[in-house]
């Protein structure tokens, strides 16, 4: 995790000045994900980022706990919920296992953008499982590389040695789509926007 925090530490001020590369796909992922949301609802978000996903669903819930690995990314994140005057969300340097740790429980678990940086994306499918309360929703946005680019592999881990890019797991929709199943989710709805783009994914806990 150590090489991974502080690639995205170095990146964080970059990364907030970035547009959302697909508005109108954006947009609708966070349509889809509030018809599963109530004002009651419970939330964790893993690799919250710059906190801009937290922020924008945080009226329509309870409370957010939102988590990055990445302290600069949690600093900005915090600096946007201040500005915002939001206090139903709280930015948390943290990873899921520190969250497993606290016993706490979800209605909703997002991990947006996210699994494919994870070393073990599997684990932190099953951890997330753990977290819901029964019936409760895994909503993940995920670059399933390996559909089209298992190559990619090879040129990822060159550049993850050199620093210049992140860890990233190259695995395809069937697997991310198992691996939900084998956790003992089931998958509610499931959308791509287009070739190569990442596979939106409603999974809810039996």
């Amino acid at each position: 995790m150590g090489d991974a925090s502080r690639f995205w530490d170095r990146m964080a001020r970059r990364y907030s000045r970035q547009p959302v590369a697909d508005e109108a796909a954006y947009q609708k992922k966070i349509e889809v994900t509030r018809k599963y949301l109530t004002p009651d609802s419970e939330v964790l978000e893993l690799g919250c980022g710059t906190g801009s996903t937290a922020l924008v669903h945080a009226p329509t819930v309870k409370h957010i706990r939102a988590t990055d690995f990445s302290k600069n990314m949690i600093a900005i994140a915090e600096s946007k919920r201040e500005a915002a005057g939001i206090s139903n969300v709280r930015f948390e340097c943290a990873t899921i296992d520190d969250v497993a740790a606290a016993d706490d429980q979800f209605d909703a678990v997002l991990a947006l953008s996210v699994l494919h940086l994870m070393d073990d994306w599997r684990g932190a499918v099953l951890k997330a499982h753990a977290l819901l309360n029964p019936g409760g929703v895994f909503v993940t946005s995920t670059a399933c590389l390996g559909d089209s680019m298992k190559w990619l592999g090879y040129i990822l881990r060159l550049g993850r040695f050199t620093g210049l890019i992140p860890h990233v797991e190259v695995f395809t929709t069937t697997e991310l789509e198992q691996g939900l199943r084998d956790a003992g989710f089931g998958i509610d709805y499931q959308w791509q926007p287009g070739r190569n783009k990442a596979v939106f994914i409603v999974a809810r806990k039996h």
